[in-house]
């Protein structure tokens, strides 16, 4: 267990050293939230929750899907091409140790993006929700980004962390886009609302704003995202086993 805590707090420092982390998963999310509650205007409604408080879920998702997907991804890529994966397999340590601890320390990064983005809400924009909202809407995103952090892995398996970029990169924007993050997937076209409806961003971006505007999460988003998990989690699994064999 203690080596399992170093081991998570080491991704933690080397996260919070990173340019790109703060880039992707903190100021282009607050920018963007600034940007757009400005524009549309508080005062409107989507599915019957305010504005400035759905688009703050949206753009919470935005930065923490980012940094599962880049911080995760790109790092477990770079490790692997540098061989510290393969040193990893000589040493006393599990080789499960390694990747809970990458679990982990994205958690915690992932929480503590949650609580700047609704502190900023909160303060900055001044969104009025009851205390049970707010941590009823940070649980479900905490906890539903765990298909995005399995993405992550299933990223760092490529070749080469170049690829590893290339794929967050597409991932990353294109969920964001299809899944509603940036505009609601209402006011697309029609053909793209029926794609985004099969979006791991949208079922996750779906319960955040149904508890926002005071409504039950979908039994079929928690379906959805617990199908994309496993799947992420097996792909992962047999690439790591075929690479071993070899």
């Amino acid at each position: 267990m203690k080596t399992l805590i170093k081991q998570s707090r080491m991704e933690i420092i080397r996260t919070l050293r990173s340019k790109s982390f703060f880039i992707f998963s903190i100021i282009m999310p607050v920018a963007f939230y600034f940007i757009f509650s400005s524009t549309v205007g508080d005062q409107t409604q989507v599915g019957g929750a305010d504005w400035k408080a759905y688009y703050l879920m949206s753009m919470t998702l935005f930065g923490i899907v980012s940094s599962s997907l880049f911080s995760l991804g790109v790092r477990i890529a770079n490790e692997r091409k540098q061989g510290w994966t393969q040193l990893m397999q000589i040493t006393p340590l599990p080789p499960t140790t390694y990747f809970f601890a990458k679990v982990a320390g994205q958690s915690m990064i992932n929480f503590g993006i949650i609580v700047l983005m609704f502190l900023i809400g909160r303060f900055a924009k001044g969104i009025e929700l009851p205390i049970t909202t707010w941590l009823a809407c940070g649980f479900w995103i905490w906890i539903g980004i765990l298909p995005f952090i399995a993405l992550g892995i299933l990223i760092g398996q490529s070749k080469s962390a170049e690829s590893a970029s290339v794929f967050a990169n597409i991932a990353s924007l294109g969920m964001a886009m299809l899944g509603g993050l940036w505009m609601p997937l209402e006011i697309l076209p029609k053909f793209m609302q029926q794609i985004g409806e099969w979006i791991p961003t949208y079922r996750l971006g779906q319960g955040a704003w149904n508890l926002v505007a005071g409504k039950a999460i979908s039994l079929t988003g928690i379906a959805i995202l617990a199908a994309y998990l496993v799947i992420f989690m097996i792909i992962s699994s047999y690439i790591m086993r075929r690479r071993e064999a070899v």
